[in-house]
């Protein structure tokens, strides 16, 4: 299977609708939506700030602002399912459906996750990239990817200093056979004849785990 982390900043952009187009034409139960939080998100940070709440509320605010990112995307295209679970995504995936991850039941349930704003959605598609031994993630990001060369592995400390994946996502880490890559917003082409691995390896970042 593979993971595409959608990030929240796409929201409102004309690729958006593009994106879950292809994906859920090419999907085949072999792709699984990771939302990123968007608006939501941006509205827990707010509200933290207004109530002073601590850290471990506003994380569950955060991923249930995930969910409700990935409930909007299902709603955007009906041919997309959710899932909220290893067995739903099983399921589903069984089924041949495109898949929209909602993270939030099987996040809190894993009290190894740290409860603070390092762990975005980055992390968490790192996450449940390994927990389902994803074979590649696929991260869409709404900044530039001029400056990076294609032509070899970017180290992955590089990315997070650079502020394009999170300071938690090292952390996470996935399987050693998940492929790490990152797209531009406007990249869905990449995938207009299926899960081409050749056209992503031409256009996508590649992130190296060392």
């Amino acid at each position: 299977m593979w993971v595409v982390k959608l990030g929240g900043s796409l929201l409102g952009s004309p690729e958006l609708p593009r994106w879950l187009d292809t994906l859920v034409r090419i999907s085949d139960g072999k792709v699984l939506i990771v939302p990123g939080g968007g608006m939501f998100a941006d509205a827990v940070r707010e509200a933290q700030h207004t109530t002073q709440v601590n850290d471990a509320v506003a994380h569950h605010l955060a991923l249930l602002a995930m969910d409700q990112f990935g409930l909007l995307l299902a709603g955007m295209n009906p041919r997309l399912v959710t899932a909220s679970s290893e067995l739903e995504i099983a399921e589903r995936g069984w089924q041949h459906r495109g898949i929209v991850w909602l993270p939030s039941r099987m996040v809190l349930a894993d009290e190894n996750i740290p409860k603070n704003w390092q762990v975005t959605s980055d992390s968490l598609s790192a996450w449940i990239a390994d927990k389902i031994g994803s074979e590649h993630l696929v991260l869409v990001k709404s900044k530039t990817l001029a400056g990076y060369s294609k032509a070899s592995p970017v180290a992955m400390q590089t990315l997070i200093a650079d502020g394009l994946i999170d300071n938690a996502f090292a952390e996470f880490g996935v399987g050693v056979n998940t492929q790490i890559w990152i797209l531009n917003k406007a990249d869905s082409n990449v995938f207009a004849q299926g899960l081409n691995l050749e056209k992503l390896k031409e256009q996508a970042l590649s992130v190296s785990k060392n």
